[in-house]
């Protein structure tokens, strides 16, 4: 398959591009570099400078006589949702207009296949652990919302156009590819884990734990935190089963058990040999305690298995990164 990867330079997507090529696909990347990194493109994939809000130069790429994209892969999303209830036309224009451009132009040029990078935002406060794709759909933020109705118009393409998608809901990505194949990292990354590889590094002075009261066996939230190269082994089993007339589909994508923070904290101490500074918080609105996803349909529908999910895989792929970063040597 020829597939364009938009947002293909950012932390979730420049993995998907590399498992892309590790399955024989070839790859043309599309990213306004907003977020992304070009360093994380491998040599020789073709890459076009271009925004979502651009429909002239999006047109254009898709439209190219000289290549047929078979599928697109569409991470291209502000995500930080604390600022998406602050700045909510950022996030209105950005992910919900941006995408509509995405569709319009995918319709116009006869491409059929999407994999949609969502969210367990989506869900909102969990009613019940582990939470599956039954689960209701009562986005507490912004951000979740722009994801829940990106999801609601393509069911609409879907119907009306043919345009069959995959939307993927993470739960909580970490870690980086084993064989260090990508090494950007991340600007002002506001996850538990960058955080604190951050703080092992010296360009943080701590971690703040939010909330140490919770019902909890340590009182601290528990995440379900799933390997980026996990997911990126799911994107290109999305296309591949799109590509082979699979039906549209929305699956969760987690590890389907819980980290704590204080887990976490103590599995980066002892791998990077670093005290790692916290201090305790008060909580945060709006945490719920536990998150933990049912990956049975992506299991089941996909065969898809994560791989590199535990903690220490989490924790020691993040560490060879930022440790040629570190400023405590």
């Amino acid at each position: 398959m020829h597939v364009l990867i938009v947002g293909g330079a950012g932390y979730i997507g420049s993995h998907v591009v590399h498992e892309m090529i590790r399955e024989g696909h070839t790859v043309t990347v599309y990213d306004n570099l907003s977020h992304g990194d070009r360093a994380n493109i491998p040599a020789g994939v073709a890459f076009v400078h271009g925004d979502l809000i651009d429909y002239a130069r999006l047109r254009t790429t898709l439209g190219d006589s000289r290549h047929r994209f078979d599928a697109v892969v569409h991470l291209a999303a502000f995500k930080a949702a604390g600022e998406s209830m602050v700045a909510p036309e950022k996030y209105a224009t950005n992910n919900i207009c941006g995408t509509v451009n995405l569709l319009n132009v995918m319709c116009e040029t006869d491409v059929k296949v999407l994999v949609f990078s969502s969210s367990a935002a989506v869900y909102g406060e969990p009613q019940y652990v582990p939470i599956d794709e039954k689960h209701p759909t009562e986005p507490e933020n912004f951000y979740g919302f722009t994801k829940l109705e990106i999801e609601r118009l393509m069911q609409w393409y879907d119907k009306l156009r043919g345009l069959r998608f995959a939307a993927l809901r993470y739960f909580n990505a970490a870690g980086y590819d084993p064989s260090g194949a990508v090494s950007g990292l991340e600007r002002n990354p506001a996850n538990l884990l960058p955080i604190i590889m951050e703080a092992a590094c010296g360009t943080r002075d701590k971690v703040t734990v939010f909330g140490t009261d919770y019902p909890t066996p340590d009182g601290t939230c528990i995440r379900d935190y799933v390997h980026v190269s996990d997911l990126a082994t799911a994107h290109v089993a999305a296309a591949e089963y799109l590509a082979d007339d699979g039906d549209s589909l929305a699956v969760n994508l987690g590890s389907e058990s819980g980290i704590s923070v204080f887990e976490m904290l103590e599995a980066a101490r002892r791998i990077t040999g670093r005290p790692i500074v916290s201090e305790n918080g008060p909580r945060r609105p709006g945490d719920p305690a536990r998150l933990v996803a049912s990956s049975a349909t992506a299991r089941e529908t996909l065969g898809w298995q994560p791989c590199h999910s535990d903690t220490e895989s989490l924790v020691r792929t993040s560490w060879n990164v930022y440790a040629r970063r570190d400023t405590t040597a």
